[in-house]
């Protein structure tokens, strides 16, 4: 995701925290969720457990919009999947979006003329015509578009997560592409910008029980490509580090310890107004407080796998 410059040193003036629905423990984790604990604890908390919406952002929604752009321009005929057409599908999937969530109309409110709008559309279109640098889509026909997958570990750990692309070939291997409207990440960071992919296959591997053969990541904001060919191994390895995220998670929700973790990524932060790192405070604890014991409230404790149990989930719609 892009983000924008802000100033980290000076906290925003205090809101009052909406009234959130009712609290319940968390049941499964998402590549995003995943990557917000590993993040911040504190974070995870404001999303998952209080549920403080998060304010709509550009650069955010440009993404959602791209996203869309290219799931609909496979519906068209191969001959027909021109830079052209794609960007002509910009400003139609932009209503639909803003239909969607009309939080959205707060982006541009500032804007009566429409020029900041034009500019971010026009962002939006090259980011759209740079895809057809790094792919042909008339060579391509997705097995998948914008797939919702869920599976359940022998463990009781609930997967989940929506793939933006899978392709399988006629030899069964299968690609899982992932669309990035930023930019790639410097060599020594892939290993985190791949840890969704990963997550994505393991979840495929625990359903079909199919290693994909590659992993994905289209950069549009950079013009990158980034692939790698995971093995048994790999998704053996993120299956262990998910489980361990998920008893830490298990025993913050029992018993109320959510950690802040500053980073330099706290200036771009929505929630920064009720956390203790600026000068905040969340808002009250809306679950039970217990001591971390086998059965609490909280998410399922990890268990020991049982022979013999196949794999669980589904892969469709949401």
């Amino acid at each position: 995701m892009e983000s924008s410059s802000e100033d980290v040193t000076t906290a925003p003036a205090v809101r009052e925290a909406p009234a959130p629905a009712v609290a319940t423990p968390p049941t499964s984790l998402s590549p995003s969720r995943a990557g917000d604990f590993m993040q911040c604890p504190l974070l995870y908390r404001f999303r998952v457990i209080d549920r403080l919406p998060d304010k709509p952002s550009p650069a955010a929604t440009k993404g959602t919009l791209v996203h869309a752009v290219l799931e609909r321009l496979f519906d068209a005929p191969a001959a027909e999947r021109t830079a052209p057409r794609a960007k002509s599908l910009i400003p139609g999937q932009w209503d639909r979006l803003r239909e969607s969530r009309p939080e959205l109309t707060e982006l541009f409110a500032d804007d009566p003329e429409g020029e900041r709008l034009a500019g971010w559309l026009t962002e939006a279109e090259g980011l759209v015509e740079r895809w057809f640098s790094l792919e042909d889509p008339t060579r391509l026909e997705p097995a998948e578009r914008e797939l919702f997958v869920e599976t359940e570990l022998d463990s009781g750990l609930r997967l989940r997560g929506i793939i933006d692309r899978v392709d399988v070939a006629p030899t069964g291997e299968v690609r899982i592409v992932d669309y990035k409207t930023g930019k790639a990440p410097r060599p020594e960071y892939a290993e985190g910008a791949l840890f969704q992919m990963k997550f994505y296959a393991l979840v495929v591997w625990r359903l079909k029980q199919v290693v994909p053969r590659r992993l994905q990541l289209v950069y549009l904001g950079s013009g990158d490509v980034l692939t790698y060919d995971p093995v048994l191994a790999d998704l053996e390895r993120v299956e262990r580090k998910l489980l361990a995220l998920w008893e830490a998670i298990r025993q913050a929700t029992e018993t109320g310890d959510w950690r802040p973790r500053p980073t330099k990524l706290c200036g771009w932060c929505d929630h920064r107004e009720h956390c203790p790192e600026f000068g905040g405070t969340p808002p009250p604890y809306p679950l039970p407080v217990r001591s971390a014991v086998a059965g609490a409230d909280g998410p399922p404790p990890a268990r020991a796998p049982e022979s013999g149990t196949g794999p669980q989930g589904r892969m469709g719609p949401d």
